[in-house]
């Protein structure tokens, strides 16, 4: 367990290596790993507040800098990102589906809550 936990470690750091020069400073570079980390931890809630306090963060206002603020090509930032899925999961015959009904929503005032 704990060599599958070290290799999918290495691989997030692969793929941050990978998007890091997108982005102009270091401090939303390191910050990008860390919120890399948490989109991909087992988190049940993937909020601000949530993925600052996984990397440590008493506020979620790094997270927040990082998405509204910070100097980074989101489009290279995407293209690298779809070119490291495709080396790591193309397949010639492969097809993506995404199905998020299955998701339960919680609470009652959150943006899309109600079922659709």
């Amino acid at each position: 367990m704990e060599e599958a936990v070290a290799a999918w470690d290495e691989q997030l750091r692969a793929l941050h290596r990978r998007i890091g020069p997108r982005f102009a400073r270091a401090e939303p570079r390191r910050r990008a790993l860390a919120y890399l980390k948490g989109l991909t931890s087992p988190c049940e809630r993937k909020n601000g507040w949530q993925l600052a306090e996984l990397s440590g963060e008493t506020t979620p206002d790094g997270v927040q800098r990082l998405l509204n603020q910070a100097l980074w090509d989101a489009d290279e930032v995407r293209d690298d990102l779809r070119q490291y899925v495709m080396e790591h999961l193309g397949d010639e015959g492969a097809v993506l589906v995404v199905d998020e009904s299955g998701f339960v929503k919680k609470g009652g005032k959150s943006v899309g809550v109600q079922r659709q």
